[in-house]
């Protein structure tokens, strides 16, 4: 557990860095940056929960080579809803706030929106009933464990890059029109 936190600990100082080289990048459009940063951020999770699976759970050769495809699936499985849910989400919030959103197209965003909400669950309990049947019971224990860790890590990290930018961004008012 102990080097979970101190490996998480390094993905997280590791990560402003990359997202602000990434922001600074010429000819970088804005919010790609974000978006490279974020991306750089899950594969680095990626690589350490990779990294220790087999020895932070007691795997053997047998189970490290069942068990590894099944979490890098549940692991896409969890960043493609999320990315689903959040470019339509942003396309909403975008709509709404330009005065341009039209029913019809609203309705399709929220249908996109429903539709996550309604697909991701079962898919990650069938993505995690895999796992588990791979898994003896401490070895279940310990893989939710290191998931929580994580995604603690991952919000503690969101919430401080939130807390940045917002000391870092000069305040608008409202009907501010945002620079070019």
């Amino acid at each position: 557990m102990r080097r979970l936190l101190t490996a998480l600990g390094l993905v997280l100082a590791m990560v402003p860095a990359a997202s602000t080289a990434a922001q600074e990048a010429p000819g970088v459009r804005e919010g790609e940056g974000a978006r490279r940063g974020r991306d750089e951020m899950f594969k680095m999770v990626d690589a350490y929960i990779v990294s220790n699976l087999q020895e932070g759970l007691g795997l053997t050769d047998d189970q490290f080579v069942k068990v590894l495809p099944l979490v890098k699936r549940l692991q896409s499985d969890r960043r493609s809803f999320a990315q689903r849910r959040h470019r339509a989400m942003a396309e909403l919030r975008r709509l709404l706030q330009s005065g341009g959103a039209t029913e019809p197209r609203v309705a399709e965003l929220l249908a996109e929106i429903k539709a996550v909400e309604k697909e991701e669950p079962a898919v990650l309990r069938e993505g995690m009933e895999a796992i588990d049947a791979a898994l003896d019971p401490v070895q279940e224990a310990k893989f939710r464990v290191l998931e929580a860790e994580v995604e603690r890590k991952l919000r503690e990290l969101v919430n401080r890059l939130r807390q940045e930018r917002q000391t870092n961004r000069p305040r608008r008012r409202p009907g501010d029109r945002p620079e070019p």
